[in-house]
Formats: structure tokens, sequence, C-alpha cells
């Protein structure tokens, strides 16, 4: 009988990958790196290797990662279905499978090439013109991204042979010149960095607009010939040097092979000039030459046969530290940071890293001057490793004991790592606090923007958060010195500062920097408590009587709020004209003791917060997973592959449109 465990770790596992399957393929934000969901994988496939008969229809190993979009354009369906490739991490994995098809054909020939890392796409072309392009999707089902693929370069757009019908695929992507060359200009924009070029090929290649695709810059290597002459499909290689030759068709890079030998060196041939290529790859493709040997070599529902990828491990490189940055955050907490000579990893140029607290630089024996080995955690932080070729393990780097902003002594905290500024008027502490006390989530005052803060602070407007609510009185002699703009902008400012008086008190209480309270928690409080003081004067024991406020928070909030100076900053907010109420009765409870989640696009309100809102207004609760609690899943694609509605699914939990929770609501 199967142990309890083995199922357990088998549908975690498969819920893990799904899950990043669902951030790679449909969101393009990975959370984990390459390497971390290969491990999930190899698990995942022990495991059932070992238990066929737990297998799912829907196991990550048996399906596709990606969905179709439809507002990326419209679906087509494949007329060649485009399939994942087996993946293998060791050469013995590889010469494995070699040996397998030679035995079966002595004659066999394999093609080995750069496995780049993009996404995929086919196109095909009707009597030598490009008809159709379109993006991989669920493998079945695509989106139609021809107008897109039209403005690519490297898209061939008529073929000088006339074929009847050629399918060709291929793997679009981003060089590394285009991705900085994009990313600066987001910076100049202030807007969101890409986090690696492959992240910014995907989203650029479902934008409905083809002069951004244009402007962006996509390149593209065709891989494969999907379906063709037959005298194309005879040989893969040949096949692919006559559509280079005769139809500038730009392929990917690839080697034809014979024996062990020659596809060992060739896998580390590509391996060696990983970093010194313009783009990213991320293995080795091991193709059988002879097209009509394939198909006695399936790999499975999921997988395309006649081939197999080995995967190279994650990427690290060594850099030099040539400083350690300290900076100082709301809370008083020393973040070192290392600085290193620019490396280039996973597709961007990087040149720092946190080295957390000191027990972290003391484990590793960091030191300014010294060699690390750096890395990438989910192919976007870089990390430091180790320190290479360590002779020196007396030389490490120590955190001062005064604070790099205001000089006043730092201490480490007690039961912790941290090392924290003890000065409650730290600028740096100052500059934080505020910049949180504004925030949307807090204040919510439009306008407010870093920048401000920074130079208000620095001529000596604001000392405290108080401060924000004098600015009034300083307005002649802010536009005179234009520090926070001309005369219209810091009117409307000064406006947005004076009507953010008047705001719900759950949003005073986010912005108070309140250890362990967020947004959440302190519209919690304040339906417990009807005011600013009732919740200043509560105990420990009260404050834990609150529905997920635990000792910790408890212990921080009395904390906070017996303290000297937050006593005196209340005072003088309440002196101010703040809100300090809380507002009581203004809802209704058909909603008490639902918990809802919600996913996906909404259409009867402005925004998803705008429906959490609501929910709350009617006494509801909104979280942010699905788990037994969940009253129902609020998701308007009931047939979405995402991980939440898979969740709902497995737990029985249902799964409503928005339509459908409203017409629930209104007969309750």
């Amino acid at each position: 009988m199967l142990e309890e465990s083995i199922l357990s770790e088998y549908k975690d596992l498969c819920e893990q990958i799904k899950y990043h399957m669902d951030r790679y393929y449909n969101q393009d934000t990975p959370e984990i790196s390459d390497y971390e969901y290969d491990q999930l994988m190899i698990r995942l496939k022990a495991i059932e290797k070992e238990h066929p008969e737990i297998i799912a229809k829907d196991s990550p190993t048996q399906i596709i990662g990606g969905t179709a979009k439809r507002e990326a354009g419209v679906t087509v369906e494949h007329n060649v279905p485009m399939l994942s490739i087996q993946d293998v991490f060791s050469k013995e994995e590889v010469l494995d499978w070699v040996h397998s098809v030679r035995a079966l054909h002595p004659d066999v020939k394999f093609d080995v090439e750069q496995k780049i890392d993009g996404l995929s796409m086919s196109i095909r072309y009707q009597n030598g013109s490009l008809a159709l392009a379109e993006t991989r999707g669920d493998g079945l089902i695509g989106e139609d991204v021809t107008a897109n693929a039209l403005v690519i370069p490297d898209v061939v757009k008529k073929l000088k042979n006339d074929y009847d019908y050629l399918e060709l695929r291929g793997e679009v992507y981003m060089s590394h010149k285009d991705f900085d060359a994009v990313n600066e200009k987001q910076e100049l924009l202030g807007k969101k960095l890409f986090a690696n070029p492959r992240n910014c090929a995907a989203g650029t290649l479902r934008q409905l607009d083809s002069k951004m695709v244009k402007e962006r810059g996509l390149s593209m290597f065709i891989f494969n010939i999907q379906s063709g002459d037959d005298e194309l499909m005879a040989s893969h290689h040949a096949g692919l040097e006559r559509l280079a030759k005769e139809d500038g068709i730009k392929i990917v890079p690839s080697v034809l092979c014979t024996t062990d030998e020659e596809i060992l060196a060739q896998i580390d041939a590509i391996g060696e000039a990983r970093g010194d290529l313009e783009y990213d790859i991320d293995g080795a493709v091991i193709k059988i030459d002879q097209v009509a040997y394939r198909n006695d070599f399936p790999a499975g529902s999921k997988y395309s046969a006649g081939h197999i990828a080995y995967k190279y491990p994650p990427e690290e490189k060594e850099a030099v530290i040539t400083d350690i940055e300290l900076s100082v955050g709301m809370t008083g907490r020393v973040n070192p940071t290392a600085i290193f000579t620019p490396i280039r990893l996973c597709g961007t140029t990087v040149s720092r890293a946190t080295l957390h607290n000191q027990d972290f630089i003391d484990s590793l024996g960091i030191a300014i001057g010294k060699k690390v080995l750096v890395y990438k955690s989910g192919e976007i932080i870089p990390k430091i490793k180790a320190v290479v070729y360590d002779n020196d393990k007396e030389n490490v780097y120590k955190i001062p004991d005064i604070c790099p902003v205001c000089g006043a002594p730092v201490v480490r905290e007690a039961d912790t790592a941290d090392m924290k500024c003890t000065n409650d008027d730290c600028r740096a502490k100052l500059e934080r606090r505020i910049i949180n006390f504004v925030q949307r989530d807090a204040m919510d005052i439009k306008g407010f923007g870093e920048e401000y803060i920074k130079a208000l602070i620095e001529e000596g407007y604001l000392n405290n958060i108080a401060d924000i609510y004098l600015l009034k009185n300083h307005r002649e002699t802010l536009i005179a010195k234009g520090i926070i703009g001309k005369e219209k902008n810091t009117d409307k400012l000064l406006g947005v500062i004076e009507e953010s008086k008047k705001n719900e008190v759950y949003r005073l209480i986010t912005g108070l920097s309140i250890g362990n309270v967020g947004k959440a928690s302190a519209k919690t409080l304040m339906k417990h408590f009807d005011s600013v003081d009732e919740l200043m004067h509560a105990s420990v024991e009260s404050l834990q009587e609150v529905e997920d406020v635990g000792e910790t928070t408890a212990l921080a909030i009395h904390e906070f709020f017996h303290k000297e100076s937050n006593i005196e900053l209340i005072g003088r907010l309440k002196e101010y004209g703040l809100n300090m109420e809380a507002e009581k009765n203004q809802g209704t409870s058909e909603l008490a003791g639902m918990t809802f989640v919600i996913t996906g696009d909404v259409n009867h309100f402005k925004n998803r917060n705008e429906l959490v809102e609501f929910i709350e207004s009617k006494g509801g609760k909104a979280a942010g997973s699905v788990s037994k609690k969940t009253t129902a899943l609020i998701n308007n694609d009931s047939t979405s592959n995402s991980s939440k509605n898979k969740k709902a699914k497995d737990l029985g939990i249902p799964i409503w449109t928005e339509e459908e929770f409203l017409e629930k609501i209104s007969q309750m």
C-alpha cells in the first residue's frame, strides 16, 4: 500500500510545479530558476516511475505548460502539435538515449544544436508566402501572432521556392543588446524593468501593437521543419541547410554528429561558448537527423519524439567585491550590499547583491577585494554563493557599530541577526516611513514621490510624519524654491494631502509602519476597535483576541503605541484633523464568515481592489490563495488552467464568475 507521505509529497509537487509552469509560460514572471524547477520535476518523475499507478492525467509530466491567451489575438489550432522536449541532466542519460536509438538504427546520425532560451513560434507558408504565425499555447491551440511576426527581421516573408505548404518551428528571442536597450528605456520612463530577455521577448510577442514589437527588436532562429516536401523532411540537418542557403532562413547553429565522442564534444563546445553568445541558451538539443526514424522513439503525450535536451547547470560567474554599501530601512535595520565587478548572468549585467546580515557575511568570509561566485536566484535576483580561493580567512567585513546615515550607535537586535540604528530620528528611517505613509495601500497621497520626500527632508521641512500636514504653511516658500514644482503642482499635492485627512482610519494604521501590520491586518484591527484611542490602550491579551493577530504582532502593536515619540505623533495627527474613528455599521453582513479568492480579470468592477472592498463591505473576507477555508474562487474564466483554478477543483471549492457571485449575494 502506498505510504501516505509519498502520496502527499506527490500531490504537493504537482501543485508546486503547475504553479511555476503558469508563472513561466502564461505570466512570463518566473519565481524560481530553471534549475530549481528541474529539480522539482526530477523528483516528481522519480515518484511516478516508482509508483506509476498514481500518475494523474493532469500531472505536470503529462501536460504542456502554456495556455493560449485570447487577449493577445485570435486563437488557432496547430496543424502539427507544438510539444515540449524531454530534458536530461547528465551525459550518461544522453548516451543511454543515443545507444537506444543506435541499437535500432545503426546508421543513425544526430544533430546537436543550441537550445535557445526564448519562446516557440510556428510559421506556415503557402505557395512560398507567409500565411500564419502562431505561438505554442498549450501545444494544441496557440495564438495568432502573424502581424507581429511580420515585423521581426529574421522572419522571411516570401520564400524563393514556391512550396505548396511548409511549416517551420523556431524560437523567438531577444539579444542582450536589444534587451539592455529596452530596459534602459523602461528606466527612463519610470516603468518596471524586465527580469530577463526571455520574459521581455514573451511579453513583446504577445503585444497587440506590432509597432511595439518592431521597436523593441525581436530575433528568431528556425530549429525544425514541422511539415513540408519529402525531400526537405528526409534529413533534418540537410533540410534546414537547404532552407538557409536557398531561402535565407535563419537556422539555429548546429553540428551533425555520428559517434558518442562527437556528440559529447559538441555539447561541451556549446556549454563553453554560452557566456560569449549574444543571446541566452539553456541547453543543447540532440536530434535524430533521419526524420523517418523519430517516431520509433516516442516520449509520451507531452514530448515530441526523436530528440532530447541536455540542460546545463545554473550559470555562475566569478566577480571581485569592490565595495560594500550600507543602507538603513524604516525599522532602522542596516542593510549591507556587495558591489562587484560587472558580470553578465541570465541575460542581464549585474554588479550588486545583498549580503543580508553579519551572520551571512561571516559564514562566507566576505570582504572587500575577495573574489566571489555569483548566481541568480529565480534567474532574477543576483546572489553570492561562495568566496573563491580564500586564503585570508581572518579578513572578514564587519558592519560598523555606528549608523552610516546619522552616526548613532548600531546594535544587534536580540534573537535576530539584524543590526539596527538606535536613533528614532534617523533620517533614513524617516525617509522610509514617510514613503510607506504616503503609499497607495496606506494614506494614498498621490503625487508625493520619493524624490519630493528626500528633498523636503533635506530642506528641513519634514522631520516627522506629522510634518506632512504642516507643509501648507510653507506654500509660498515651497513654490519659490520649486521643491515640489511650480504653483499648480504644489497646490495639487497640498490639496491631496489635505483630502487624505478624511481617509478611513485603517489607512492611517497601515501608514504608521507598525511591525507586522499591513493593510489587511489594519482593516481587521479597526473592525474590532472603535478608534485609534481604543487601539492605543488595548492590552496585549485583548489584541490577541483579534482575528489573525498572534502574540508577536500584538506585542509589536502594544510596544508601538506605548513609545513616547509615537504617542506624541498620534497626538499631533489628531490635532491636525486626521480621522481617528473607525466607520461602523457602514456595511452589511451577508458574507460574514465567508472567504473568497479572486483571480483573472474583472468586468463589473474597476479592478480587483474594488471587488475586494465590495466583499469586505458585505462582511466577507478576501484571501490571496485557495485553501480548504475558501468559500469560492471568483474567476470569469472557469476553464482556465491557472494554479488557483486547479487547486479549487482539487479541493472541491466552487468556481464562480462575477455574475454568479453577484446573483448569489442578491439571493441572500
